[in-house]
């Protein structure tokens, strides 16, 4: 541990990305208690939190600025559900499919439509909210406390502020991915989960100070939760080893190491399915509360966080991203013609589509052991905290965000300082040219 302090203090272009993300993630919180022009503040906090449901865990995701309505109220998701429709795309449409195969340049397109996508999605969801907050109250007391804001009709300047924030998160985090550590949106997601500990900690505290929780349930939800940590941390550096032997050709010594193996993770998809699933549920769910129909009210009773119906469509996407996403980043045929052209091969299996095709099979197993886990974490755990009535929503998926974040996190940390040895050793190498004489 303080040989990396030491490395990371010695690394002036990794401190300035520490820092940098540091940064940017306190601007976000900063952004976090900025109120919407034109609502009651107090009024709207004492609202949602009576409300729980699918409010608190869209609050979760947003760090608390929902229960605030703060300009950043709608949070990361309105750009992840674009992402995730442009992800789409890219397999059904052709045109979105040739953007794609030309490489950076393609993809730079791809990340415009993404963002137009997201500003989109932010007016939608805008206009949904500022329409209901103009209609609600609470206890007799208004949430809006007039129809104007200056000479702007309030639901206009709503939908404004609210897509100005959502544009300026999207920033935030594709800086942070650009110039610091981490994937940005993730790092969002995981500074909102982590500022609300404290408060669940506190509720949780005072329950047991009150009498209204018995210590030994205390005692017991936190057991749960280092169990579900050790099993996410457990489950998420695990590898499946696939063996690589070296062909002797090219001038190998006879005898010497020619063995190595190719890694894949049991969770090749990481924590993407969850907060992929989550945002997908999360946008209908949210336009249900909003606009006053019977059959969106409907739907809205049933897409409870702790609902058998919000559960059974939760899983059924965890297991579809699973399987989508490792087929958008990792393909087998491309690692088959690598390990070809790099004289390498998997004992007893045939170079190419042999080699294609055994990989995709123990691809396709792991996704299948990867999906039962990411459901059995991201629900199981999540019904049985409802059922001891605790004061805050932090099921299995948050816990899976928070570890699985962190891991990647510290994963980049230590290639960075691994790249940083790497240089130091390479500036004290002299490489001498040979110049063939005739």
């Amino acid at each position: 541990m303080a040989t990396q302090v030491d490395g990371i203090a010695n690394n002036n272009d990794l401190r300035k990305r520490i820092l940098f993300t540091l940064t940017m993630l306190a601007v976000y919180r900063f952004g976090v208690h900025i109120p919407t022009p034109g609502v009651d503040g107090t009024t709207v906090l004492k609202f949602f939190q009576n409300q729980g449901g699918i409010f608190g865990l869209f609050n979760t995701f947003t760090g608390g600025a929902l229960n605030q309505f703060s300009v950043f109220a709608l949070g990361i998701m309105p750009y992840i559900s674009s992402s995730i429709i442009f992800q789409l795309l890219t397999a059904v449409v052709p045109y979105f499919e040739e953007l794609k195969k030309e490489g950076q340049t393609g993809q730079k397109k791809i990340t415009q439509y993404t963002r137009y996508g997201t500003i989109a999605l932010a007016f939608v969801q805008g206009v949904a909210i500022s329409s209901w907050l103009m209609r609600e109250g609470f206890q007799g007391h208004p949430l809006v406390t007039s129809a104007y804001v200056g000479f702007i009709p309030f639901k206009w300047m709503t939908v404004l502020t609210l897509m100005a924030g959502t544009a300026f998160i999207m920033w935030l985090g594709e800086q942070i991915t650009d110039r610091g550590i981490g994937n940005g949106s993730s790092l969002i997601i995981f500074a909102g989960i982590a500022a609300g500990i404290p408060h669940g900690a506190m509720g949780m505290f005072t329950l047991v100070k009150n009498g209204e929780m018995a210590p030994l349930v205390a005692l017991g939800l936190l057991a749960l939760m280092v169990l579900v940590i050790a099993a996410i941390i457990f489950l998420e550096v695990g590898q499946r080893r696939i063996p690589i032997h070296f062909s002797n050709k090219g001038g190998r010594i006879p005898g010497a190491a020619q063995a190595s193996h190719l890694p894949l993770k049991i969770n090749l998809s990481g924590v993407i399915p969850p907060i992929f699933a989550s945002s997908l549920l999360l946008f209908p769910a949210t336009l249900a509360q909003f606009v006053n129909a019977p059959w969106l009210t409907q739907m809205k009773d049933s897409l409870s966080p702790t609902g058998s119906v919000y559960n059974i469509l939760f899983v059924g996407l965890i297991v579809f991203f699973c399987f989508f996403y490792t087929e958008i980043v990792m393909n087998p045929v491309e690692i088959a013609d690598n390990l070809k052209k790099g004289g390498k091969f998997i004992p007893g299996i045939r170079a190419g589509t042999s080699t294609s095709q055994y990989i995709q099979r123990v691809m396709d197993r792991l996704n299948v052991g990867g999906a039962a886990y990411l459901c059995a974490i991201c629900v199981l755990p999540g019904l049985l905290i409802d059922k001891l009535n605790t004061p805050f929503y932090f099921g299995g998926t948050s816990l899976l965000i928070l570890v699985g974040v962190a891991l990647d996190t510290t994963q980049q940390l230590q290639s960075h300082l691994l790249t940083q040895k790497y240089d130091a050793f390479m500036k004290g190498a002299r490489i001498r040219s040979r110049r063939v004489t005739y």
